[in-house]
């Protein structure tokens, strides 16, 4: 990493402190107190901002008036105008950070091509790529399971890891960590985060300053457990920051939770986060930080922290922060950190006023709720969206009432004549009906959960004593267990309760995300043809934060979050259609009923195998050199040249057109004229149901691409797996099975599922999505796309993005943006308007078959109100006003490029010195 050259220090902050171990420079943000400006109060979220504006002042990108203004931040009324804020690093994961590499390549290119040193394109903070995605289950309930999901991943993927094995080598302050190591935030929890980060500067003393990051996936926010500022940002933001550009974003309003008491025997920290998802919902807290506090804070482990601020994006936080107190100094030794790192990050703190203890005074926030923890009880979340909770005993009757509630977030619109239906399962041995509601998908999965010893244990215990008393799994439940880092598997076994969960078939399948993030893998074809058969809506339980429709798997409809101890608990029981507090969970070798609470732990079980069984020598093991540690990985052959050498004939890796035509000149901004329709969304319409997600329909535009080049069905991979090729992303933008584009209906005036849309330029004619918007591209045809509340919603998936603007998308309006996907629009040159408070496309007899115009020019300006003139086909006219949500400057001047990088590009070439 560059030594960090010192700037003027306008505040005369910069002064030195005892690390224990030397002496090291920091800014004092006291010294902003000394100008009178009060920081005492403020949370402690808004203080790591602000020093990081304060070290950063350098009187162009942060400037002196940038420090005064936040400084005067009011927690009761924030400020709506825009801060710069300059992560310490930025986090990857595979399959968002193989878009980020290839485009950063795809710059080097571009400046090579017009006349830039294309070496002057590095990331300038520390960046890690942690593979974690690629893994699919495939196999499972073997023991062979791991080895050979393992295989089959590295086939799957080579072209990928040859290009990432490429950028490792080829970029500065860049590394990778190689698959089958575990999930980017929990190897970032347990491995790369520090706490204080140091660096050289050109005095020869070191600088030492928060830890803070932004990541390419909106569980970023699990570090925030340890007390590290970070949150998702689209790969597009992250990118830039990589570039040394501070991301603007308006003062964050904060939202504080005082926790009182403490967990009841029986609830975990999954049922916490799961009440906190609720009440943070209801609240409505998307855009704000949330900041916890308060004596049932000390209660809580750092694991169990990490769930609660992982599922921020869940409750539509951009953070859910916990300040560094003890606690997390213990994590840190506990998963070896050095104690000269502890000792660094504990005076740090202190030095700063950023520690906590139980006697800091509660901070000012605009608001502050209550949690007693004391309150909460087990429950689960489905079965679309992870707000929705419901408490366990209440599961069986919220499920049959979903059934044939109108088709929507908590309903499937079944006929009364459907609910007894049943589908044949026969798989040669054993031939019984499945019926609604049983459970073929049971996971213990994702970054929420894997990453905590005391829910990874009770799952592990119970079942053991489910074993013990001779429980089995039925045959059509898939069970997999994928822990987050190899650390789980060294306590499970250290604790002897791995042999009991591949018993019950809980087998390991790989460490990385699977099923929560849509690689759960085929279902046996057994209970594909008994789904099938049945027309049945059969369930998943995931103990992971996203049960999107389509998400989980295709043929699974009804997905339900749960703790990993109750995953194993509906996995026994075959089914969610079961009050498991009163009803039996099965009969044991005797023939007498058993009831989970004959086979749960006790919290004081559970607490007596951690301290036993997790110890600091595994994360030694396990992280030293981890990346070097996979022999598959570092025999993998590196292309050479500073300058990718891209192959036209590579089905996962192309160079995208984003720059291909871009001018050193900054185009003028213009109006949008007789645009059409393209999509017409309704509310919560996700980043899963927007960009390509999951397995590859054979039948889709992106399906039909693959094989015309050769590419047979059962080695098309993932839509992740391919984000390094356009050409494949944007046919399968708004191609989720389950998106509904209120274009299509059938005769009844039901929205038709698919992504399927009409084609106004042909009658109407319904065709898929990408065919209708190559037509209209091919006719110079703008278009817009028309959606409700919570558009965007979900993961950071800058494809969502990516893909609508490569699909000829100039604007999108809507109702309301989650802010990730808001971002992302503007970072690809799309304008997001949204209606005026009481305006939706309904009320102003919007019903997407008008055509757009859009009046722009150059003097746009952040946030202000523009107006639209939809043309119905009669030739009436619908004129009303929307918001331009380019909400600070700087994104009005992405917006002007044509997109972050495109800004970012030019700067680079204005400034940057010509290549020899």
């Amino acid at each position: 990493m560059p030594n960090f050259q010192l700037n003027d220090d306008p505040f005369d902050a910069r002064d030195t402190f005892d690390t224990g171990s030397g002496e090291a420079y920091l800014y004092r943000l006291s010294a902003l107190e000394d100008e009178g400006y009060k920081l005492d109060h403020l949370p402690v979220s808004i203080r790591v901002l602000l020093e990081a504006m304060l070290r950063e002042c350098d009187g162009t990108l942060i400037t002196e008036d940038n420090v005064r203004r936040f400084a005067q931040y009011d927690p009761s009324a924030p400020a709506e105008e825009e801060i710069p804020f300059v992560p310490s690093r930025v986090l990857l994961q595979d399959f968002t950070g193989v878009p980020a590499v290839v485009d950063l390549a795809a710059l080097r290119s571009a400046m090579d091509r017009l006349g830039g040193d294309p070496n002057e394109i590095n990331p300038q903070v520390p960046v890690h790529l942690i593979i974690d995605h690629s893994v699919q289950v495939d196999h499972f309930g073997t023991t062979e399971a791991i080895k050979l999901n393992s295989e089959i991943e590295f086939k799957r993927n080579r072209e990928r890891y040859e290009f990432l094995r490429w950028g490792s080598e080829a970029f500065e302050n860049f590394s990778v960590v190689p698959p089958a190591s575990g999930i980017c935030h929990q190897v970032n929890l347990e491995y790369v985060a520090r706490g204080v980060w140091t660096r050289p500067t050109n005095t020869g003393i070191d600088l030492a300053y928060p830890d803070s990051l932004v990541g390419t996936d909106s569980h970023t926010t699990m570090i925030n457990g340890l007390g590290v500022l970070g949150w998702g940002v689209g790969g597009i933001e992250a990118e830039a920051a990589m570039l040394g550009q501070p991301i603007y974003m308006l003062m964050p309003e904060v939202i504080g939770v005082n926790m009182t008491g403490e967990l009841a025997e029986g609830a975990t920290a999954t049922d916490l986060v799961l009440t906190v998802t609720e009440m943070l919902r209801d609240y409505g807290v998307v855009g704000r930080f949330v900041e916890f506090f308060g004596p049932g804070m000390q209660t809580l482990t750092v694991p169990d922290r990490a769930t609660i601020a992982n599922m921020s994006p869940e409750y539509g936080a951009t953070m859910g922060f916990f300040p560094i107190d003890n606690e997390a100094l213990n994590y840190m030794r506990r998963t070896n950190r050095s104690e000269e790192q502890v000792q660094l990050v504990e005076r740090y703190c202190k030095e700063q006023g950023l520690f906590h203890t139980p006697d800091t005074p509660a901070p000012e926030c605009l608001d502050v709720l209550e949690l007693d923890l004391s309150s909460i009880t087990p429950s689960v979340a489905g079965p679309k969206r992870p707000q929705d909770r419901i408490t366990v005993p209440e599961l069986p009757y919220e499920f049959n009432e979903s059934l044939t509630r109108e088709a929507g977030p908590v309903g499937f619109g079944l006929d009364e004549d459907t609910l007894d239906s049943t589908g044949a399962y026969d798989d040669g041995e054993h031939q019984l009906d499945l019926t609604h509601g049983d459970t073929v998908i049971a996971a213990i999965t994702s970054c929420t959960n894997t990453s905590n010893p005391s829910v990874m244990l009770g799952a592990g215990l119970i079942a053991k004593k489910a074993v013990e008393k001779g429980l089995t799994v039925p045959p059509y439940v898939k069970t997999s267990l994928a822990p987050g880092s190899k650390v789980v598997t060294d306590y499970l076994v250290e604790g002897n309760l791995m042999p009991y969960l591949d018993q019950l078939g809980f087998n390991t399948v790989g460490y990385g995300c699977t099923t929560c993030i849509g690689n759960s893998g085929p279902l046996p074809e057994p209970v594909e043809n008994a789904i099938k058969d049945g027309n049945l809506i059969v369930s998943g339980v995931l103990s992971g934060n996203r049960n999107f429709e389509g998400r989980i798997h295709s043929l699974v409809q009804a997905n339900y979050l749960a703790s990993p101890p109750l995953v194993v608990a509906y996995a026994l029981a075959g089914t969610v259609d079961i009050d498991l507090t009163n009803d039996p969970i099965g009969t044991d070798n005797a023939g007498e009923p058993v009831y989970l609470e004959d086979i749960w732990p006790s919290s004081d079980e559970i607490k007596a195998l951690v301290d036993t069984v997790v110890k600091p020598e595994f994360y030694k093991e396990e992280y030293e050199g981890i990346e070097e540690s996979n022999e598959t990985w570092n025999n993998i052959s590196i292309p050479e040249g500073s300058v990718y050498d891209w192959d036209d004939e590579s089905t996962y890796i192309q160079e995208p057109p984003f720059f291909m035509d871009l001018t050193p000149e900054v185009p003028p901004i213009t109006s949008v004229e007789g645009a059409r329709v393209l999509v017409k969304a309704g509310d919560s319409t996700t980043t899963d149901h927007i960009s390509p997600a999951g397995a590859i329909p054979e039948e889709y535009p992106a399906g039909e691409y693959l094989k015309e080049r050769g590419v047979k069905p059962y080695e098309f991979n993932s839509y992740g797996a391919r984000r390094g090729n356009h050409e494949v992303m944007m046919r399968g933008t708004f191609a989720n099975i389950r998106i509904k584009n209120e274009l299509v209906r059938d005769e009844d005036g039901n929205v038709q599922e698919g992504g399927v849309t009409r084609n106004f330029l042909n009658d109407g004619e319904i065709t898929t999505v990408f065919d209708a918007a190559m037509d209209y591209i091919d006719n110079d045809v703008p278009l817009v796309v028309l959606g409700g509340k919570d558009y965007g919603m979900g993961s950071s998936r800058d494809w969502a993005a990516k893909g609508t603007i490569l699909l000829g998308v100039d604007a999108v309006i809507v109702e309301s943006y989650e802010r990730i996907h808001r971002s992302n629009l503007i970072g690809m040159g799309v304008l997001p308007l949204q209606y005026k408070d009481g305006d939706t496309a309904e009320s102003l007899g919007l019903d997407g078959t008008e055509t757009f115009d859009i009046p722009l020019n150059d003097d746009l300006e952040a946030g202000q109100d523009v107006e639209v003139i939809a043309t119905k086909e009669d030739g009436t006219e619908v004129r009303f006003t929307a918001v331009n949500r380019c909400d600070t400057p700087i994104e009005v001047e992405y917006y002007r490029h044509g997109g972050i990088l495109h800004y970012v590009l030019r700067d680079y070439l204005s400034n940057a010195p010509v290549a020899a």
